[in-house]
């Protein structure tokens, strides 16, 4: 997201600059604009990097500083008093932080909560990826109002469309569309995204006719793997790890599956759709209801259960494509416009 604006900002506006924590295994390196200046705080943990972007930030005095990382949007709340009075800080926020905290396993859960609700005032404004976001800084954080706004993740449709068209790598399940159904669904391996729930669901449907292709890594990878052999379905499923070009498999599949226990706003369904490949989704809290709201061609199942899951599999209306226009109101040169309207009012109200 932050790369896709940084690409789109208008430049008879805005100079940008970027401070990235660390830059290790960082796969957008090479699409970020070559007139946006980097610092690489080089620092394992946002925590380390905090007297690194305090010094950043006195030096280079800009008018606005944007962040949009978990933890780093409450910490540099919590730095406001130490850094220069006449800049602007707005933050993006990731997830749905109640949620985030509730189902944060560390010993942090009540330094998070009582953080959100004494600092994140602190910022001149706070960026909502969705309506069910913001109302959860509202009643669970007792933020003002006039101090978020709802903006939704863009996506840029024509890029996306152009990737799609590359050729897929290997890895991908050849079916034939006549006879088989191909699912793919991607995402980091960890707990939220639920693909357990989508391997449990694959197993419940029962229909051999079915296939799914899982893209993504993280540290329930093997995990995974041994759940879709325990639930004989390993011969139904391919993990082909990270791809840095998603988008010929969303294309090629016949529906893209979001089995997510809760998500901010997805992009990932924003891309699936933006390849005209209809979407099923549980209704994860956060914002994937707002999507697909009315998206004619999608489904969402009744719960966030194995067995709603399933159901939606065993229902959904397989060889219909999406409408071309069917992202239209997520292009990214309409949400970038909305961005810059934020930066503009918050530069131009410097004290």
């Amino acid at each position: 997201m932050m790369v896709n604006l940084l690409r789109h900002l208008d430049r008879s506006k805005f100079e940008a600059l970027l401070a990235v924590v660390n830059l290790k295994s960082a796969v957008y390196l090479e699409e970020l604009p070559t007139d946006v200046e980097l610092f690489d705080l080089n620092c394992k943990r946002v925590r380390y990097a905090l007297p690194k972007i305090i010094r950043l930030i006195w030096t280079v005095r800009p008018k606005v500083v944007f962040s949009t990382l978990g933890h780093l949007n409450l910490w540099m709340a919590m730095l406001r008093p130490l850094l220069p009075q006449k800049t602007k800080y707005l933050c993006r926020e990731t997830t749905i932080v109640s949620v985030a905290i509730e189902n944060d396993s560390t010993c942090y859960q009540k330094f998070w909560s009582w953080g959100y609700k004494t600092f994140y005032g602190c910022f001149d404004r706070i960026i909502c990826q969705s309506k069910y976001m913001r109302d959860d800084m509202l009643t669970s954080f007792s933020i003002a109002a006039d101090k978020t706004v709802v903006i939704n993740n863009p996506v840029d449709i024509d890029r996306i469309r152009h990737m799609a068209a590359e050729l897929v790598v290997t890895g991908m399940v050849k079916v034939k569309r006549s006879s088989t159904i191909h699912l793919v669904s991607a995402g980091r391996m960890v707990s939220v995204k639920g693909f357990d729930l989508l391997i449990e669901a694959l197993a419940l449907n029962a229909n051999p006719l079915i296939f799914l292709t899982l893209l993504g890594e993280g540290p329930l990878l093997e995990e995974l793997k041994a759940l879709a052999e325990q639930r004989g379905v390993s011969a139904q499923i391919r993990f082909v790890g990270y791809q840095k070009n998603p988008y010929p498999f969303f294309a090629q599949a016949d529906a893209y599956v979001l089995s997510s226990r809760y998500e901010g706003f997805p992009n990932v369904v924003l891309e699936a759709i933006a390849c005209g490949t209809p979407v099923i989704a549980t209704p994860a809290v956060g914002g994937v209801s707002e999507i697909l709201d009315g998206m004619v061609g999608c489904l969402m199942a009744e719960s966030v259960s194995v067995e709603s899951l399933a159901k939606a599999l065993a229902v959904f209306c397989y060889g219909k494509r999406l409408s071309l226009d069917a992202a239209k109101s997520y292009e990214i040169a309409k949400i970038v416009k909305s961005y810059e309207q934020q930066f503009l009012m918050e530069s131009l109200c410097q004290v």
